[in-house]
C-alpha cells in the first residue's frame, strides 16, 4: 500500500505534524509513519533564475543589454538550501508515494513555496491541500479531515507566480537601468518605489512648510473652560488685531448660557486584529518595528501556538468560529485577563457582524487567541508584549460598547459664541480593558473634551469670567512613523486620481501585503534611502534623489492598484495570466525608455576623503542597520568598512545601546547622551558588576561584533541585560 507525502513549509511545522499524523521514525530531512511521509522545504527551496542564467552577457550589467524578457521565466533550486531539495526531490520521485498533500502556510506564498517544489521535482500524482489558520493539535486534526482539492488552489498559485515574475521583470530591469544610467547602487520595485515616494512626499511637504501664527480665545468660568468660534465653528483667529479686539470686547462681560444640549453616545469596540493593525499598534506603543512584530507573532504562531494565523488581512472572523470562543476565553482568563474573560464568559457572548462576518473573511480570519492555554512565564518580553496586544483586543470585541452622556454648552458674551463640552461615563465596556497608564486608549481623547461640567441651566448667567488670548502657531504635518507608514501603504488609495482604481487599491491590499510590507520598509532602510530617527522615518539624500530619477508611473500608487487588482481577479480564476504578463513585459521595455532618455545626474552627497583601498575612488558614508561604515562608491567594486557598530552594551546612565568606535586598544564606547569610555574603563565596569565576564569575553565579543557577525551572543545577552 502506497504512502501520502506531506510537505510543510518549515521543520517546526514539519515536527508538529508528523506528531499528529503517528510519523514516529525520524529519516533523512523527514519523518516516516505507516500511512504518511512528513517533510518540509525551508521557506523557498525554488526561485526564479537569475539574469546571468538566461545569458552569459547579462552578468555585466550594460545598458544595451535592456530590456532582459526572458521567453520563459526558468526555476532554480536556491544553493543554501538544495540538500533539502534533494530530500524532497527523491522522495516525489519514490514509488512508495502515491498523493501529495500541500500543507505549506494557507496563503499566497505558501502556495508559491509548495506549487515551485513541485514543478521543478515534476510532480505529477494528485493532490490535496491542508488550509488551516492556527497549529494547535486540534485546528491541524480537523483540517486533514477536510483536505480540499488541489485544484481548487491552481489559481491562487498563478496569481503567485504572476506577482513574483512580473516582480523580477520590473525589478530587476528598472534597477539595472538606473544603476547603468548613474553608476550608483540604485534600485527600484514595483511596491518599494511609491512607498519610498511618500516618505519623500511628505518631507518635501515638511520642508516647504512655512508656519502661521494664529491665536485663540479662552473663557474661564466656574472652574470650566469655554471656548470663543465664529459662525463656521473655527476657533483660529490668523489676524493679530482681530483677536485683541475679540478680546477687548468680551473681557469683563458677562455670558448667558443660550444652550445645553445632552447627548446618549455609544463607541463601538475596535475591530479585531490584521497583522497591519498589530503592527500599527505594536509601533505606537512599544516602538517595534514592523518586522519585530511580524516574526514574534511567527514565534507565538508556530511554536507557541497560542495565536491564529499572523499573515492575515481580514478583522473579521466567519460563522464556524464562534462556537470556539467560550473554549477561547476559557484559554487567556489568566494573570490579568482573568476578570474580564469571566465577566464575558458570564454574560451572553456580544456576537454582532462587527466581528463575524464571513463575506469580510479572505484566506484567514483575524488574529485571535487559539484554544490552546498561554503559559506565559514561557513567553519572552516582546513575545508578551505582542500576545497582551492580541488578548485585550479579542477582550475588547467581545465586550459591550462604552457609553457616555456629553455635555455641550453654548454661551453668549456681548454677541459673541462660546462653547464647552463635557463627558460623564455611563458605562465604560470595552475601555475598562484599555484603562491604565501607557494603554493604547490613552491617546485619541481631547482632553478638553474630558473635563467635567457642573450643574448648569439655560438662562443662567456667568459672572467674572476670566478671558485669556492663546498664541500658536501651525504645524507641519508629522513625518511618518512605521505605523503611520503601513496605514499610507495598506490604503494609499488618496494618491490616486482615477476614482474606480482608488475603490480598487483601497478594497485590495493596497501598496504590498502584510506578509511583506514589514519587508519592503526594512529594503527601504538597509538600501540606505531612509533612516530611523526615534520612531520618526525621514529620507536620505539617496532616497530624495532616486524618487526624482525614476519614471514617474512607479512612483504611483497606481501601477500597483492595476496589478493588485488584476491579481485579485486572477486567484479568483476570473483574469488570464498570460495577458497580465504580457502587458507587464511591455511595461518593463516602456520604463527601461524613460530611463534611458532621461537627462537627470545623480551626485554622491556623502562622499568622504578616504580613498578604497580596492579601486581608488572616494568611499561614502553610510549609516547601517548596526552601525556607520564606509562603501564603495563603485557597485562594481563592493568594498565595505564598519567605521563604528551599535553593540548589546547599555549606557550606564541612560540605558540605551552604545556605539563601539575604533580599532584595537583604542576602542571607545559611546552613546546620544554623550557619555563615553574607554574600551579598558567598558571592562573593568562591566568586571566590578558582575564579576563573571572577563577580558577575553569581551574581547571575542568585539571581535564577532567587528567581523559583523551576529551580536546576539550570549556575552552579548549578558550585556544587554545589565540595567545600572
Amino acid at each position: 500500500m502506497g504512502k501520502t507525502l506531506v510537505l510543510t513549509e518549515k521543520p517546526s511545522v514539519g515536527r508538529e505534524v508528523a506528531k499528529i499524523l503517528n510519523c514516529n521514525q525520524k529519516g533523512n530531512g523527514c519523518f516516516v509513519g505507516s500511512k504518511y511521509i512528513v517533510v518540509w522545504a525551508l521557506g523557498h527551496l525554488v526561485t526564479l533564475a537569475d539574469p546571468e542564467l538566461y545569458d552569459d552577457k547579462y552578468k555585466t550589467w550594460k545598458m544595451e543589454d535592456l530590456p532582459m524578457l526572458p521567453a520563459k521565466m526558468d526555476l532554480v533550486v536556491m544553493k543554501e538550501t538544495s540538500k533539502q531539495f534533494g530530500v524532497v526531490k527523491n522522495l516525489m520521485k519514490s514509488p512508495e508515494i502515491v498523493d501529495l498533500i500541500i500543507a505549506t502556510d494557507a496563503g499566497r506564498e505558501g502556495e508559491l513555496v509548495a506549487r515551485w517544489i513541485m514543478k521543478k521535482a515534476g510532480w505529477r500524482k494528485p493532490i490535496k491541500r491542508l488550509w488551516i489558520s492556527s497549529l494547535t493539535e486540534r485546528a491541524i486534526k480537523e483540517g486533514f479531515n477536510n483536505l480540499k482539492p488541489g485544484k481548487d488552489y491552481e489559481p491562487l498559485y498563478a496569481a503567485a507566480e504572476c506577482r513574483a515574475e512580473a516582480d523580477w521583470l520590473i525589478g530587476l530591469n528598472v534597477t539595472r537601468a538606473l544603476t547603468c544610467k548613474y553608476n550608483a547602487q540604485l534600485s527600484a520595485g514595483r511596491v518599494q518605489t511609491p512607498t519610498l515616494a511618500m516618505v519623500v512626499e511628505r518631507e518635501n511637504e515638511i520642508r516647504q512648510f512655512v508656519p502661521k501664527d494664529y491665536w485663540s480665545i479662552q473663557a474661564l468660568a466656574n472652574g470650566f473652560v469655554l471656548r470663543w468660534q465664529d459662525k463656521n465653528g473655527q476657533t483660529r483667529i490668523f489676524a493679530k488685531n482681530t483677536a485683541d479686539q475679540l478680546v477687548a470686547k468680551v473681557s469683563g462681560q458677562t455670558g448667558e448660557i443660550i444652550e445645553v444640549k445632552k447627548e446618549a453616545k455609544k463607541e463601538l469596540p475596535p475591530l479585531a486584529y490584521d497583522l497591519t493593525e498589530l503592527q500599527r499598534d505594536a509601533n505606537r506603543k512599544y516602538g517595534f518595528s514592523a518586522k519585530t512584530t511580524s516574526s514574534v507573532m511567527q514565534q507565538l504562531y508556530e511554536n507557541h501556538k497560542i495565536v491564529t494565523y499572523p499573515r492575515t488581512d481580514s478583522r473579521h472572523i466567519s460563522e464556524d468560529i464562534v462556537p470556539t470562543l467560550p473554549e477561547r476565553l476559557k484559554c487567556v482568563a489568566q494573570g490579568p485577563y482573568v476578570d474580564f474573560a469571566r465577566s464575558i464568559l458570564r454574560n451572553k457572548l456580544i456576537i454582532t457582524k462587527r466581528f463575524v462576518d464571513g463575506s469580510k473573511v479572505s484566506d484567514h480570519h483575524a488574529i485571535i487567541p487559539t484554544e490552546q492555554p498561554a503559559t506565559l512565564s514561557r513567553l519572552s518580553s516582546e513575545e508578551l508584549k505582542i500576545y497582551d496586544l492580541i488578548v485585550r483586543r479579542f477582550l475588547a470585541v467581545l465586550s459591550p460598547a462604552f457609553e457616555y452622556e456629553q455635555t455641550t454648552v453654548k454661551v453668549a458674551i456681548k454677541g459673541e459664541s462660546f462653547t464647552a463640552q463635557g463627558k460623564i461615563v455611563k458605562l465604560k465596556g470595552w475601555r475598562n480593558i484599555y484603562s491604565g497608564p501607557g494603554s493604547l486608549d490613552d491617546e485619541g481623547d481631547d482632553r478638553e473634551a474630558e473635563q467635567t461640567l457642573p450643574e448648569i441651566r439655560k438662562g443662567e448667567s456667568l459672572k467674572n469670567l476670566s478671558v485669556k488670548l492663546v498664541a500658536s502657531k501651525t504645524k507641519p504635518p508629522a513625518r511618518y512613523t512605521e505605523a503611520t507608514l503601513l496605514s499610507a501603504m495598506e490604503h494609499p488609495g488618496k494618491l490616486i486620481e482615477d476614482q474606480k482604481l482608488r475603490e480598487a487599491m483601497d478594497q485590495s491590499h493596497g501598496l504590498g501585503t502584510p506578509a511583506t510590507r514589514a519587508e519592503i520598509i526594512e529594503k527601504l532602510f538597509n538600501s540606505f534611502y531612509m533612516n530611523r530617527q526615534g520612531k520618526e522615518i525621514i529620507p536620505t539624500s539617496k532616497g530624495i534623489q532616486l524618487i526624482g530619477l525614476v519614471p514617474t508611473e512607479l512612483k504611483s500608487p497606481e501601477l500597483t492598484a492595476k496589478w493588485e487588482q488584476q491579481l485579485t481577479e486572477i486567484s479568483k480564476g476570473r483574469a488570464s495570466s498570460q495577458m497580465f504578463l504580457t502587458g507587464i513585459r511591455g511595461y518593463a521595455t516602456q520604463l527601461v525608455s524613460t530611463v534611458i532618455g532621461s537627462a537627470q545626474t545623480f551626485k554622491h552627497d556623502n562622499l568622504t576623503r578616504n580613498k578604497c583601498p580596492d579601486c581608488g575612488k572616494f568611499l561614502l558614508q553610510v549609516k547601517g542597520k548596526k552601525g556607520e561604515m564606509l562603501v564603495c562608491q563603485d557597485r562594481e567594486c563592493g568594498y565595505r568598512k564598519g567605521l563604528s557598530q551599535i553593540s548589546n552594551a547599555r549606557c550606564p546612565e541612560c540605558h540605551k545601546k552604545m556605539e563601539i568606535k575604533g580599532d584595537g586598544d583604542n576602542k571607545l564606547f559611546s552613546c546620544t547622551c554623550g557619555y563615553r569610555e574607554k574600551l579598558a574603563v567598558f571592562t573593568k565596569r562591566r568586571e566590578a558588576e558582575k564579576g563573571t565576564i572577563n577580558k577575553r569575553e569581551v574581547s571575542s565579543f568585539l571581535q564577532n561584533q567587528n567581523e559583523g557577525g551576529s551580536i546576539n551572543t550570549a556575552l552579548a545577552d549578558a550585556l544587554a541585560k545589565f540595567k545600572k
